[in-house]
């Protein structure tokens, strides 16, 4: 079986530059406050917090008047971002596991120009 890749290359508005940055931003800040949450959870209590906890948190962290700015993007990529995290911690039940099942280390914290 053949697999195909395209490469495409984007020339957005200044505009739509600003909503870009500001939604990868959003990402960033969910995927790690979702990863602290998860690791302060398992060295307190030795529990682990899978996606629907984290999705709550989402919604409270949206409420936080600190963390207005989240309300201005949209869910799907912070959603999104959740999901990449549960990859690595799954619940206990499945199989297709990254990090409890020791293909893959413990999750980085993201950093602003980690993508370069």
């Amino acid at each position: 079986m053949v697999e195909k890749a395209y490469k495409f290359r984007l020339y957005p508005t200044p505009e739509q530059e600003n909503l870009l940055r500001r939604t990868l931003g959003c990402v960033r800040l969910i995927y790690n406050k979702a990863l602290a949450a998860r690791t302060q959870a398992w060295n307190e209590r030795q529990e682990r917090v899978g996606y629907v906890k984290t999705s709550a948190m989402l919604t409270n962290w949206k409420k936080q008047e600190d963390l207005d700015f989240l309300k201005e993007v949209s869910s799907v990529p912070l959603q999104q971002g959740l999901r990449h995290l549960q990859i690595a911690f799954p619940a206990e039940c499945c199989a297709n596991t990254n990090f409890f099942s020791g293909r893959t280390k413990y999750p980085n914290f993201k950093k602003k120009r980690m993508g370069r």
